[in-house]
């Protein structure tokens, strides 16, 4: 009898697996097909914008660059360069160092010539202490706060405090952004009044050129995890975050590139100190302020604003990245559960928050175990043949589909500069990755679910490099 039972359960666990890996990849096929048609639409519409006339507008909204930064020696001067040669009307840059145990301060002083001034900061969001700020001058649009360590979301919200403008952009310190990207966002708050927060692309910086804080030539990575990272970033942003725009229930904007109206910011007390996915919890604070108060809003994604940022070459400090992403995951949907299948919070409780519990927050639970039990169960004659061969197509298959169809929206649909050989080798990586890439983060994942209570307030270290710069 309780082998029979045994028996059953297994084969029900298993044809639960098949079912939901099934349902889950045929969801992202479809997402992947509306991406691709939406993504050209959108690419055709912007070709109709003048940006070079934009640049030079006064109509333009003037906007904070908000830049934290914590042991980022390395990489910091050369981000700020970023920021200070955009095409953009008006705008400053805020660079607040973390309390970083390294040069990073000193680093920027001496870069930019500083010098510490008493000026007025109002505490509009309550943060840790700002020990000092410095300026020059002779570059009137950058500001540098020396502050208390605090987190990434502290360092935002002191960033909030100085800021003058009423719209903001966060961005990590070890990122470089296109000439026109703060162009390409601002046009999305002007373009409807009701939009209050949107996110740009994020792209792997890793084998590209950069000369004086700008990408001036796009290359594929030398290392092989930056590679596999640089498909899945097409496919996680290209087509994982396209189609939420039409309802209006996209929960995630990077924390490495993402704009904001201020005021609704501030109404909902800045960024939440002490997690690990302070990005995320802010946008689900602005749905659920939103929502409450009855207002109109959009929150959106904008897949021709490009950041650039540095991904791990070294395979122990991409696990502790996604472990770190996946404890930010679990701990943003728990502070908001309230929000869950409930119908006060539309699309965003009855779409955005199911799909990201079910196939995201406990799919490396499945997934892993389906890898595991699926052939398991096959060997020992519980699964038919049929039945193995509908999991890893739906598994395997339908990544490489997903990930293909990625690649296809960003070569054809955005004009990217990659050489044929490169896009072919890409093609042929977006095949490999689904045998063994895919896998090795699913686990990694999984881990980040075993040890959620143990990181869930550590960020853990990352180690970013000097920008690869054109030969003079």
């Amino acid at each position: 009898m309780i082998t029979y039972l045994i028996y059953e359960l297994v084969w029900l666990f298993n044809h639960f697996v098949i079912v939901y890996v099934t349902l889950m990849s045929t969801i992202f096929v479809v997402q992947t097909f509306i991406s691709i048609f939406s993504s050209a639409s959108y690419a055709k519409k912007q070709r109709h914008l003048e940006y070079r006339i934009l640049s030079e507008s006064v109509n333009m909204i003037p906007m904070s660059v908000l830049m934290p930064a914590y042991n980022e020696e390395d990489s910091i001067v050369d981000s700020i360069k970023s920021m200070m040669t955009l095409r953009y009307p008006d705008f400053e840059v805020i660079a607040i160092n973390d309390g970083s145990k390294d040069n990073t301060l000193q680093t920027i002083i001496d870069a930019f010539h500083m010098h510490k001034i008493e000026y007025p900061l109002r505490e509009q969001v309550p943060t840790k202490k700002v020990r000092g700020i410095y300026y020059n001058p002779d570059i009137p649009g950058l500001k540098l706060i020396d502050k208390e360590n605090g987190g990434k979301a502290d360092a935002l919200n002191v960033g909030i405090n100085l800021s003058r403008y009423p719209y903001f952009v966060s961005v990590d310190a070890d990122s470089l952004l296109n000439s026109d990207a703060l162009l390409r966002i601002a046009m999305a708050f002007m373009e409807d009044k009701h939009t209050v927060a949107t996110g740009g692309v994020i792209r792997v910086v890793n084998g590209c050129k950069e000369e004086n804080g700008e990408v001036v030539s796009i290359g594929i990575p030398k290392k092989i995890w930056a590679k596999f990272q640089l498909v899945e970033y097409f496919r996680a942003f290209l087509v994982g975050r396209m189609g939420w725009n039409s309802t209006n229930s996209l929960l995630i904007i990077s924390g490495a590139f993402g704009a904001f109206q201020k005021d609704p910011v501030l109404k909902v007390g800045g960024y939440t100190t002490g997690t690990v996915g302070e990005d995320m919890d802010l946008v689900m604070k602005l749905h659920q302020y939103m929502l409450i108060n009855k207002y109109d809003y959009k929150v959106i994604f904008l897949p021709d604003s490009i950041c650039w940022t540095q991904v791990p070459e070294d395979v122990k400090i991409l696990y502790r990245q996604r472990r770190r992403w996946q404890i930010g995951l679990i701990d943003v949907m728990s502070r908001h559960k309230h929000m869950f299948l409930n119908p006060r919070y539309k699309a965003v409780g009855l779409l955005g928050m199911p799909y990201f519990f079910l196939f995201e927050m406990i799919a490396p639970i499945v997934e892993l175990l389906g890898y595991l039990t699926v052939p398991a169960s096959y060997y020992f004659g519980i699964i038919s043949f049929e039945a193995m061969v509908l999991f890893f197509v739906a598994s395997v298959l339908f990544g490489v589909i997903i990930s293909l169809g990625s690649l296809i929206v960003e070569q054809f649909s955005y004009k990217n500069t990659l050489l044929v050989r490169e896009f072919l080798l890409l093609t042929l990586l977006s095949i490999v990755e689904n045998l063994f890439y895919r896998q090795m983060t699913v686990y990694f994942r999984f881990m980040g679910i075993l040890m959620a209570n143990k990181y869930k307030h550590s960020w853990g270290a990352m180690q970013h490099r000097k920008f690869t710069q054109t030969p003079s």
